[in-house]
């Protein structure tokens, strides 16, 4: 099963949850933002991935406005060169309109994780040589203020369905890229991903989220990811490894 199947039949599965308050609105940009998602996993997932990044789940002026994992709508226009009309959820809150490219607000822990990966890599037909960025839950949840709510922070029961489906698409989408080592961005991301992927021969470590509600992330928060990732002995900018065959 190839990632856009994958894709498909993730946002199938999760279709049918039902979530409780104060979780008064959901939305699926693997849905509204399908095409720009898509666009995406084709121009940028083909061939196998060393290091796949795994985010939690999206921002609502990210994920949530381009369809792109951690997507600040300037990194994806501009040097990812993804720039696909984007529709809306069924239900949209009034505090968290979703406008696409024309949204003027900038997801900073996206504009943080990116910026790194473009001022390393260069390129991204360089950076994506090597590396993937994936969320392991494509759903945004908000409660009646706006607020956001975690996966973590639904109730069990609610949770378990998620991470039951999430689980199974992470399984298949780290198979298909072939990857070797998957590295989650905060700990709920590693925390998945040990668990989902336990018996796979790869190597599962964890950067500090880039997220301005962590004081960490807000005293050089690149400066702490490089030296994280050099202790995983990742660099950015080395180029790719030939594989046999």
């Amino acid at each position: 099963m190839d990632l856009i199947e994958t894709t498909r039949q993730l946002a199938r599965d999760l279709k049918s949850l039902e979530f409780s308050p104060p979780v008064t609105h959901v939305y699926n940009p693997l849905e509204y933002a399908r095409q720009s998602h898509e666009t995406f996993l084709k121009r940028f997932g083909e061939g196998r991935k060393e290091v796949v990044f795994l985010g939690m789940n999206p921002g609502p002026w990210g994920m949530a406005q381009t369809g792109v994992p951690f997507g600040e709508v300037g990194i994806v226009r501009d040097w990812l060169q993804i720039n696909e009309p984007v529709g809306r959820p069924e239900q949209e809150h009034p505090a968290k309109p979703v406008t696409g490219m024309d949204c003027t607000r900038s997801e900073v822990s996206g504009r943080r994780l990116w910026g790194l990966f473009r001022d390393k890599a260069g390129t991204p037909e360089t950076f994506f040589s090597r590396f993937f960025v994936l969320n392991y839950c494509p759903l945004l949840f908000l409660e009646e203020t706006g607020r956001n709510r975690t996966p973590a922070q639904l109730p069990v029961a609610e949770h378990r369905q998620i991470m039951s489906i999430c689980d199974e698409a992470l399984r298949r989408f780290v198979e298909t890229l072939g990857a070797k080592i998957v590295i989650g961005i905060g700990q709920y991301a590693e925390d998945r991903a040990q668990e989902a992927l336990v018996g796979k021969d790869l190597r599962i470590g964890r950067i500090l989220h880039p997220s301005p509600a962590s004081p960490a992330a807000n005293r050089d928060w690149a400066g702490t990811a490089l030296r994280q990732l050099d202790e995983l002995g990742i660099r950015l900018d080395a180029k790719p490894e030939k594989r046999a065959g």
